[in-house]
């Protein structure tokens, strides 16, 4: 069977996007006009002849985001999920909706399979501030809602239909939306995607497999939605 990710890539290009890494430095300096001097105790002489062992800070990085598990995504009837491995940027099936808001910010990726055609992904996105990543929420929910019309005018042999599922009350909140496809040919697919943020972290979850609305897990996807804001740091 056709995988979904697979039908939408024969008609539509995806841009590749450049994962951003943080860089975390540590920076020690002793006050100005200060001599230092090494004994078996390091201490700091000033003008006033007064001393100090000197101290280092250290900022302590913040946790990375905890992510979904395989058990955590919506049960499919023949096959167990499997999960890959937590990977810095953006993957290929979130390009194409999501590719104008997402450039220039710390992400990171978890990829879902079955034996089958279902798949699924989260993404992971931290910000500078909590006021950030609330319009970053907004920006990606607005992406998402306006994908079914881009998917249409880039290949009019593609119908495509969004339905909004609406919002869950979890953290700073989420939100549902649903997106299906169709081809000329006859390839048929259908999308569920969530946003949801809390604090400086926002997350997107996609899930997908060949069909229509009425195969969607809408009440199991809201649930792993649920759940996945809420490992959020």
């Amino acid at each position: 069977m056709t995988d979904p990710t697979t039908s939408r890539t024969r008609t539509v290009a995806l841009t590749a996007l450049a994962a951003s890494a943080l860089a975390v430095g540590t920076a020690l300096a002793g006050p100005a006009g200060a001599s230092v001097s090494t004994s078996a105790n390091t201490s700091v002489s000033t003008s006033a002849n007064t001393s100090a062992k000197a101290t280092t800070t250290v900022t302590a990085k913040a946790p990375a985001p905890r992510f979904l598990s395989a058990s955590q995504l919506p049960p499919h009837a023949t096959s167990a999920w499997t999960a890959g491995k937590v990977t810095p940027g953006v993957p290929d099936e979130l390009v194409f909706c999501l590719q104008d808001a997402l450039p220039g910010y710390d992400s990171s990726y978890r990829d879902f399979r079955t034996d089958l055609e279902t798949n699924a992904q989260q993404l992971t996105v931290v910000v500078g501030s909590n006021a950030k990543a609330g319009a970053l929420a907004a920006r990606l929910n607005k992406e998402i809602k306006a994908c079914a019309a881009r998917a249409e005018q880039g290949d009019p042999e593609i119908e495509a239909t969004y339905k909004d599922y609406g919002a869950l009350p979890v953290e700073e909140g989420a939100r549902v939306h649903g997106l299906h496809t169709s081809a000329s040919w006859g390839a048929t697919d259908i999308s569920l995607y969530s946003v949801g943020r809390d604090g400086r972290t926002v997350t997107v979850v996609r899930w997908a497999q060949m069909g229509g609305f009425s195969d969607a897990p809408v009440k199991a996807f809201k649930k792993t939605t649920t759940t996945a804001v809420g490992k959020l740091r």
